[in-house]
């Protein structure tokens, strides 16, 4: 498997910061969203490998170990706690992202290959009661109990709850997300690890193009002609449940915050928070003579 440059995936440099990692993985995001790009499968697996590439470099460890092995591929002696030591021999960028992907199956996700293993802790893999005297890898070499992952959904699969599959240690599990997931919540997956350990998933919410998500509440900017916020007309606004009608008071400025009662996220204790439209005026790219002519007519009347 070719090495993948994460950094390249993104468009930042190597020595980008992680505002600056943020920021590009949110304008890509939004422009290759699926919501966005229907049926296109390539702005799908584009979407993917952005996901992939913001899981590990928005990481400070992960970047880490990225930085150290993923690029030169050398594996220094004592690299790893307990003795690893060098019998792990030249390890380069491919074998790396393979023996992640060997451990928890290649895109660890069975809903479109959202799962990575950027989140796997390499003490616990490979540290000293995972390695047989002498280190190396196989050959019937035990690890130990616990294994560590990342599970990237959507933030609809996280307000829902989804269904997904991975794939530890050459077997498939299948496991349920429950609706109304955070952010960092913590999946635990008892017994299914190598040798009898547990899975331990960290759940990763991916940011979403339309809705921002603060505390219970969800906010999405609704475009309104400003001939209707000036008027008073109804505008369609999209809720994690589907599109609603919204009726838009006459005299709205740019920038007002509309409530929704109860369409924002589930609360732990029952009910939901609300959903804010927030208004954006727009005004025609293009006005004819006649348009012009009444805009210039209600100029003149608010002298």
């Amino acid at each position: 498997m070719a090495y993948k440059d994460y950094y390249d995936t993104l468009g930042v440099s190597r020595s980008a910061s992680e505002a600056d990692i943020k920021s590009a993985y949110r304008k890509l995001a939004k422009q290759y969203h699926p919501d966005k790009n229907p049926g296109d499968k390539n702005a799908a697996d584009r979407f993917k490998e952005m996901g992939e590439a913001y899981a590990v470099l928005s990481d400070a460890e992960k970047r880490k170990v990225y930085d150290t092995y993923g690029q030169s591929g050398q594996v220094p002696p004592g690299a790893y706690p307990g003795g690893a030591g060098g019998g792990m021999g030249d390890f380069d960028g491919s074998q790396f992202s393979d023996f992640f992907q060997g451990l928890f199956g290649r895109g660890a996700g069975g809903m479109g290959g959202r799962g990575t293993v950027g989140g796997i802790n390499l003490e616990d893999l490979l540290g000293g009661a995972g390695m047989g005297a002498g280190g190396g890898i196989g050959g019937g070499r035990r690890f130990v109990q616990n294994v560590e992952g990342e599970l990237q959904i959507t933030l609809h699969e996280a307000y829902s709850g989804t269904d997904e599959t991975i794939t530890v240690d050459g077997k498939r599990i299948s496991l349920r997300v429950p609706a109304g997931t955070r952010d960092g919540a913590r999946l635990r997956l008892s017994g299914q690890g190598p040798g009898g350990g547990d899975v331990l998933l960290t759940v990763k919410v991916l940011e979403d193009a339309r809705f921002e998500l603060d505390g219970d509440d969800l906010s999405v900017t609704v475009d309104v002609p400003v001939y209707a916020a000036a008027l008073g007309r109804q505008a369609r606004v999209p809720t994690m449940k589907g599109d609603v009608n919204l009726t838009i008071p006459a005299g709205s400025s740019g920038g007002r915050r509309l409530r929704l009662k109860g369409q924002g996220w589930p609360k732990k204790g029952g009910g939901a928070g609300d959903l804010y439209a927030r208004i954006n005026l727009t005004f025609p790219a293009d006005l004819n003579e006649q348009e012009k002519a009444l805009y210039q007519q209600l100029a003149d009347l608010r002298k």
